[in-house]
């Protein structure tokens, strides 16, 4: 990746914050802790990677993409919102009653949502259903979610693990949005996962650990999921929750938490100098 669409990359994540701080101050609800901690990975994956067509969003031959983490609707609204798949003057109607963009994503009303999610524990379960499905119609689709790192204390999780692995889906890449919160606290102290990476491989995974921050590492990721053969791939994605927002990093409290007034103007003004400063460069 040269530097330029490096830029280009960061830019439209730093939009795509300030869209989910907008969209949670507007409802005055939502989660924006988790969507500011997976930006990076689904701008990655819907501007660099994924075969999609806002266009043509049923498109059978796309790469699908599920957000396990439904909650985080936010963050995967901007995206496809950015991307062309709808206006993005609709992302500020968020959560209102007369708008099609739910709290959690819905296929049915939002174009380019390939699953509507919320419950966790199912997201990926569809998701290993999409890539048996791809395989057994000799599809060259791949199918990519995200999970939340306090979704793995479900035990649906874990029986799609199994049969991902059991159906030998190396058409399936997930990513483990590690930013170690969850709305009760740290994930260690609620129910701890770890040790994680020695479980997920020995559900029969491939297993890659990056920083979920660097698109480096993230693109370097896809391009080892894809080259692995006979096993899907999960990429734990070490984040930090709330990132991009000072006072929002790192806490718990911003798990579920609509900013006011006054703390909405600072979180803008704060992304502002992040893209003023690489549109200066």
């Amino acid at each position: 990746m040269d530097k330029r669409e490096l830029k280009q990359l960061k830019k439209i994540a730093t939009r795509v914050r300030k869209h989910i701080i907008d969209e949670v101050y507007s409802a005055s609800s939502g989660h924006p802790g988790g969507s500011l901690s997976c930006t990076d990975i689904l701008t990655v994956l819907y501007f660099h990677e994924m075969r999609v067509d806002p266009k043509n969003p049923d498109w059978s031959d796309r790469d699908r993409f599920v957000l396990s983490k439904g909650h985080c609707a936010p963050a995967l609204y901007a995206v496809l919102a950015e991307r062309g798949f709808f206006p993005v003057e609709d992302l500020v109607t968020f959560r209102s009653a007369d708008s099609y963009l739910e709290g959690h994503p819905s296929m049915r009303y939002v174009k380019g949502v390939d699953m509507s999610t919320g419950s966790l524990g199912q997201g990926i379960s569809a998701a290993t259903g999409m890539a048996l499905a791809g395989k057994l119609d000799k599809k060259d689709y791949r199918v990519y979610s995200i999970l939340g790192d306090g979704e793995l204390q479900e035990g649906q999780v874990w029986e799609a693990l199994m049969s991902a692995a059991h159906y030998k889906l190396d058409n399936l890449t997930a990513f483990l949005d590690y930013n170690g919160l969850q709305i009760d606290g740290k994930i260690v102290d609620v129910m701890s996962p770890e040790p994680i990476v020695d479980k997920f491989k020995a559900f029969g995974w491939n297993v890659i650990e990056i920083d979920g921050h660097d698109y480096e590492q993230i693109i370097n990721a896809i391009d080892q999921a894809k080259k692995t053969k006979g096993m899907p791939t999960m990429v734990v994605a070490h984040t930090v929750k709330g990132k991009g927002v000072s006072f929002m990093e790192n806490q718990a409290g911003w798990h579920g938490t609509a900013p006011n007034k006054e703390q909405r103007d600072q979180a803008i003004a704060e992304l502002d100098i992040i893209l003023s400063e690489l549109e200066g460069e």
